[in-house]
């Protein structure tokens, strides 16, 4: 326990922004380069690059396509690039601070429509400090093939190497030996607390409306916090801001539509200032299972499918009070909605969803001084309701957290580029609501348990030139939290460096230390999720992790290549699972239910990419260990009596190899492969015979070993995709047919495995069979994309 800090920090941090503004900080002869990189139609090129190719001098534009260069005074010749778009040259006569807008148009010879992605240049990442740092083009996503052909941002991220999957056809992500609560994913920085539908199957991001993902595995810059294995940044596209644009796909499974357009009234040879997208998906199992159940009402051996149906919707706007403000504002709704209603009166309806809105100020100073300034909303609904003749009951969790953070970038000089900023969260937890009792109102009876929490950080960081040769970077966050009388306090620094041993080889070293706050309280043993957060708060403590990693990068090929070897160790401390019976709905007393333990995470990751020329794709092989270990405590034997076991999600090898091939202009072909080790498990080792005093049968009772002693069978699949640009007509200026096999060789890998019994011709049990249960075979499916 310590004394948890207090919002005053923000007054420190104010005064250190009025300093930071002040002028005169730039020294010698030079002049800023700023302003921004968008598309002809006016959206924002995040990651683009703008460069000085005489000085080696170049910077990549933010999230908002900003940039900000500072040059020596005099005429230089100024080049913007971007993947998928024509390079830009431009003579500046850079005589004083000047601010300028690039458009640059999309390459004549790209396939798919016209998708605004987050794409960065292997020189970029060659460069940059960080380590463990996916960025995952949308472009690449929607040419990959897919099951059932939804485009689908995490199973993408799965391919990565580090990133395990929770299973078959799971999007839930498992990074670099950390369990998959304890991801961070962000929404334009609105935190999403389940980004899954269908029960983990698909992930909630719409890839229509995404602009831009990125992935940290290690080396987590400062500015976020809250948890400890990995964060998933997911910026949403703001819309064009030229002309009104539509946007769909017919798919097997579900169907989406994306509008777009400028919002006022377009200057001059200037686009409009303002900009809107909607985008909306839905699928529609629900209508067939109903007609099918419909056409069946009338036999009473008929056993009824489950109704269930996901959607959701992405809206953002932004427009642009002047030269220096601009205001954005991102909304998200969506709902899992599942059903079963049988001939006996037996009637269940389970739904889940997030809901989520940001308003977001960004203001610019000057040149070098940027500030955002956002407010955000947070909630996640979960529900269950059962009914039974005359009885029925309702169950369920939420989570709702209020947000207001501060995010400054600064620019004093060439060599320096700092951030800086400060965020504050309340939680609200619905920990568990029942309500239950009769239709007659005779019986009623409810429980509600309710806890609040307040989460603040505070932060810095500066990625330092030091020589050409050495980039530093160095952050520091202090975090802290508070749950009625209960508080808590962590200072968690973040370190980083880059070291070029020539032009195309950097040495670079990471390390972190995090703290998370909040904990996903689930039964793995229940048929469907049961989702809890909870607080840190009397004996449950916060989670604490540290990871250290190093690695080498190579450049080669002629830039086309790029080769990275990662190595890290990952060590946490607190973490969190359940008593064997544990209660965990509608429990006053549920910090009783914890178990703590340690976990460590080592591997060794090597990954080859490609991201120009028609053939482009990349190669990832990670061999890694996880393990935990939970003592003796509470009155219990801990788990595994102590011993160390591996989790669920340990895998030993893991091999994905991704290849994209534009055979022509308008045909593209893809293919990926997926290798893993097979995923630890727990069987019974024998059987015993039991027999009660009565003298009735004997039943079998399953003998366990140590948790996880066993591996099911490896995982292997091959995916196959064809995309074929269709010719562009008077109504759809561009549409494709995406074709893709799912598991093309059919391949069944094991969901999980069961003990089957056999017997004899007497009808007597004489041994138990296991049995292989597999979730899908090989799976066709085409879907229709179009833009007009």
């Amino acid at each position: 326990m310590s004394v948890f800090f207090l919002p005053r920090t923000l007054g420190l941090f104010c005064l250190l922004l009025t300093l930071l503004a002040r002028p005169g900080w730039a020294q010698g002869p030079r002049h800023t380069l700023s302003g921004t990189v968008r598309t002809a139609a006016g959206e924002a090129l995040p990651g683009a690059t703008v460069a000085v190719p005489a000085l080696s001098a170049g910077v990549a534009a933010d999230e908002q396509g900003a940039f900000s260069l500072s040059l020596p005074a005099g005429r230089h010749q100024v080049v913007v690039s971007f993947i998928g778009y024509q390079s830009f040259t431009r003579e500046v006569n850079l005589n004083r601070d000047q601010r300028l807008s690039f458009s640059l148009s999309e390459n004549g010879n790209e396939l798919g429509e016209v998708v605004v992605e987050g794409s960065v240049s292997l020189e970029q990442k060659l460069k940059s400090t960080q380590m463990g740092v996916e960025s995952l083009s949308i472009r690449e996503a929607k040419l990959l093939p897919a099951l059932f052909g939804e485009v689908d941002i995490l199973k993408t991220l799965q391919l990565k190497p580090g990133v395990q999957n929770g299973g078959e056809g799971t999007s839930g992500l498992f990074v670099r030996g950390g369990s998959s609560d304890q991801n961070l994913v962000l929404v334009d920085n609105a935190l999403v607390y389940n980004p899954n539908h269908l029960f983990g199957l698909f992930s909630v991001f719409n890839s229509d409306a995404v602009q831009s993902v990125d992935l940290y595995k290690s080396g987590f810059p400062a500015q976020f916090g809250g948890r400890l294995s990995s964060v998933v940044d997911v910026k949403l596209r703001a819309g064009s801001r030229e002309k009104i644009g539509v946007t769909g796909g017919i798919g097997l499974i579900s169907s989406r539509l994306t509008v777009e357009g400028p919002l006022g009234r377009a200057e001059a040879g200037a686009p409009a200032k303002g900009s809107f997208i909607v985008s909306g998906r839905r699928t529609y199992f629900d209508v067939f299972t109903r007609a099918i159940n419909r056409r069946n009402a009338g036999d009473e051996s008929y056993q009824p499918i489950p109704d269930y149906f996901f959607y959701d919707l992405n809206a953002k706007a932004s427009y642009r009070l002047g030269d220096q403000d601009e205001v954005f504002a991102t909304g998200y709704l969506g709902r899992d909605v599942f059903g079963f209603a049988s001939p006996n009166s037996f009637n269940f309806d389970f739904n889940w969803g997030n809901t989520l809105g940001v308003v977001r100020w960004q203001h610019t100073f000057n040149p070098k001084l940027i500030a955002n300034t956002s407010v955000s909303v947070t909630d996640y609904q979960y529900q269950l309701t059962n009914k039974l003749d005359q009885f029925s009951f309702n169950l369920g969790s939420t989570i709702r957290d209020y947000t207001g953070r501060v995010d400054v970038d600064w620019l004093p000089n060439d060599r320096h580029s700092l951030k800086l900023g400060a965020v504050l969260t309340q939680h609200r937890f619905g920990v568990g609501r029942l309500q239950a009792g009769s239709q007659d109102n005779r019986i009623s009876f409810g429980a509600d348990v309710r806890y609040r929490g307040e989460e603040a950080g505070l932060y810095v960081s500066d990625n330092f030139r030091a020589t050409d040769k050495l980039q530093l970077e160095g952050g520091l966050r202090l975090s802290g939290f508070q749950s009625g009388s209960d508080r808590y306090i962590g200072l968690e620094p973040r370190a980083a460096a880059r070291y070029a041993l020539t032009a195309n080889t950097s040495l670079k070293l990471n390390y972190a230390l995090m703290y998370q706050y909040v904990h996903l309280v689930t039964n793995s043993g229940a048929t469907l999720p049961t989702d809890i957060w909870y607080p840190s708060r009397l004996s449950v403590k916060p989670q604490r992790s540290q990871q250290v990693s190093t690695g080498v990068s190579f450049l080669l090929g002629g830039g086309r290549f790029l080769l990275t070897d990662e190595v890290y160790y990952k060590w946490g401390t607190n973490q969190i699972d359940f008593k064997d019976g544990a209660q965990l709905f509608v429990n006053q007393e549920l910090d009783g239910e914890f178990l703590f333990g340690k976990g460590q995470s080592y591997g060794n990751e090597i990954y080859l990419e490609k991201k120009t020329g028609r053939t482009t794709g990349w190669l990832g092989y990670t061999l890694a260990w996880t393990t935990r270990r939970f003592p003796p405590q509470r009155g219990t034997t801990g788990i595994n009596r102590g011993e160390a076991y591996f989790p669920s999600y340990d895998r030993r090898h893991n091999l994905t190899a991704v290849l994209i091939h534009n055979l022509t202009e308008r045909v593209s072909l893809t293919a990926s492969f997926v290798y893993a080790s097979g995923a630890p498990t727990t069987l019974p080792l024998g059987r015993f015979a039991y027999q009660d005093v009565g003298g009735t049968a004997p039943q079998a009772v399953p003998v366990y070993p140590d948790r996880n002693t066993y591996r099911l069978i490896p995982y292997h699949r091959l995916d196959l995709g064809l995309v074929w640009k269709l010719k562009p007509t008077r109504l759809f200026s561009t549409s494709d047919l995406t074709f893709s096999v799912y598991n093309a060789y059919n391949r069944r890998n094991a969901y999980f495995i069961f003990f089957d019994t056999v017997k004899d011709a007497n009808d007597q049990i004489v041994d138990f069979k296991a049995q292989q249960v597999s979730l899908f075979p090989v799976i066709p499916s085409v879907t229709y994309n179009f833009h007009f």
